[in-house]
């Protein structure tokens, strides 16, 4: 037996993730725990709980969670009845609709009372539909229940770099988005990540191990016929989004040859080389609670560095795969759908309309659309108008609800918002961005127009309708910075 004493397990590093919230770079992700629970009964609290204390003690002590993630907010609940000292990150998902005081309210207090917590460390929104803006109300009432100390910190879930923009242009206190980053989905690491460098923003990346593709067991493998976990069934499709399994294999072999370099595992790799991306605070790496522990070998990842020949190696890698399309978080809420449950449009086709059509008195056949905004019946004035396969949709500005004007001070923000505004519009009358075959910017400041015409790119830019920018004096309102109307043409039957 050796006479030499035992290797230390290397440091745990840590980041403030916000003032007062200094977590581990590694944060255990607890969305296991519904497919645990899938078709059975739920998990017993007091062994979820002791499964929990286990990571604590290994300095893990950071767990992420949500509303639909099946028991794991009453099992964090059970520890930290017990004294456990952790931070506990839960998320909010909810169906589009208002977000009124007291349905904000009713949903954290429903996440308070399961986790038998007074504040709710980090509490994160995700939002189906951005044609839907009452994601906005949500996180304002949010921000409220922050004052009181209800939360200490507020997130968002899978938002884009638009939306997130627009939350923080409108003064939302927004400390974190999560997000997926990988080896393999690497969208985050564009316009997301210097948005979030420069505001302040920290990301919590999942994914990181792609399911557990990102690791020896799937090295030079055949492809699996059939995968039974939901995780699994998610990645698989972004796989496929990227290549393929022989461009994953590619991934593999890279990610192996640094491993081997610094004798750490190929899921090391994927997690310090997503650690090293300057926006990301901390990953987020799954646990099956009293099934399968990890913390020895995550642990490892603390105990190197990437090199530039080991980001040569893997770059060539990435040079052999196809970037996923699109923004962090698309894969909710357009095609591809890179989701367990494979193509959601069914999901989003069901959402309520934002707004609904009505016949206009006098004239057989022809629909109009109100938003609500105040203008609209003291003007005598449609959102939007249809007369057969014709669709106008009038000047639109950034006035949300009745009267509130979203982010006075940036154009592209209200760009994005009005863009989102007239979507639902179009929506209400049988359309969609698809449709649209002209567009009319206005601005107050021509010094803006490249903002606005970067959101108009993000929205049009496989439609590429007719576009005319201009600018102009004044906008009838203070605040508005930008007006867009739209012009739509249906298919013929």
């Amino acid at each position: 037996m050796s006479g030499d004493p035992p290797a230390r397990p290397p440091a745990m590093e840590r980041t403030e993730l916000a003032p007062g919230c200094t977590i581990p770079r590694i944060v255990t992700g607890l969305w296991q725990v519904a497919d645990m629970e899938r078709g059975r009964p739920p998990l017993d609290p007091a062994a979820g709980a002791a499964a929990m204390a286990a990571y604590v003690a290994d300095g893990f002590d950071a767990f992420d969670m949500a509303d639909h993630y099946g028991s794991a907010e009453v099992i964090t609940g059970q520890a930290l009845s017990q004294g456990l000292r952790l931070a506990a990150f839960t998320k909010w998902c909810p169906e589009p609709g208002p977000m009124t005081a007291e349905v904000v309210r009713a949903a954290v207090d429903r996440a308070r009372e399961r986790m038998r917590t007074r504040r709710i460390d980090l509490m994160q929104l995700h939002w189906w539909s951005f044609d839907h803006p009452q994601y906005i109300d949500a996180m304002a009432q949010l921000a409220r229940l922050r004052q009181e100390g209800l939360v200490a910190h507020l997130g968002l879930t899978n938002f884009d770099t638009a939306h997130l923009n627009l939350l923080l242009s409108h003064g939302i206190p927004v400390a974190t988005n999560q997000v997926c980053l990988s080896l393999l989905d690497r969208r985050a690491l564009g316009e997301m990540s210097r948005l979030c460098l420069a505001r302040g923003v920290k990301l919590l990346a999942y994914g990181t191990l792609a399911g557990g593709f990102l690791s020896e067991r799937w090295l030079d493998q055949p492809e699996p016929e059939a995968i039974g976990d939901w995780s699994k069934m998610k990645y698989r499709r972004f796989i496929e989004a990227v290549g393929g399994w022989d461009a994953l294999q590619g991934v593999l072999r890279a990610a192996h040859a640094v491993a081997l370099r610094h004798g750490v595992s190929i899921a090391n790799v994927a997690t310090r080389w997503v650690l090293d991306q300057p926006a990301v605070a901390a990953v987020i790496v799954g646990a099956r609670l009293g099934e399968s522990e990890h913390r020895a070998g995550n642990a490892r990842v603390f105990s190197f560095r990437l090199d530039a020949r080991d980001h040569a190696l893997l770059e060539r890698a990435f040079a052999a795969t196809r970037a996923i399309p699109g923004d962090c978080g698309d894969e909710y809420r357009k095609p591809p759908f890179l989701t367990a449950s494979g193509d959601l449009s069914h999901h989003l086709e069901s959402l309520p309309q934002v707004y609904r059509a009505q016949p206009v008195p006098g004239r057989a056949g022809r629909l109009r659309v109100d938003s609500g905004s105040v203008w609209e019946p003291l003007a005598g004035y449609s959102r939007a108008v249809r007369d057969g396969r014709r669709i106008l949709v009038s000047g639109t500005t950034a006035t949300h609800g009745a009267s509130t004007v979203i982010a006075p001070q940036d154009a592209g923000a209200q760009a994005t918002y009005i863009l989102d505004k007239i979507s639902a519009s179009l929506r209400a009358l049988g359309a969609g961005p698809q449709d649209v075959v002209r567009t009319r910017v206005y601005l107050t400041d021509a010094n803006e127009w490249e903002a606005v015409a970067r959101a108009h790119g993000r929205f049009f830019g496989e439609v590429r309708p007719a576009n005319t920018m201009l600018q102009v004096g004044a906008l009838i309102g203070p605040g508005y910075r930008v007006e867009i109307e739209a012009e739509a043409l249906l298919p013929r039957a």
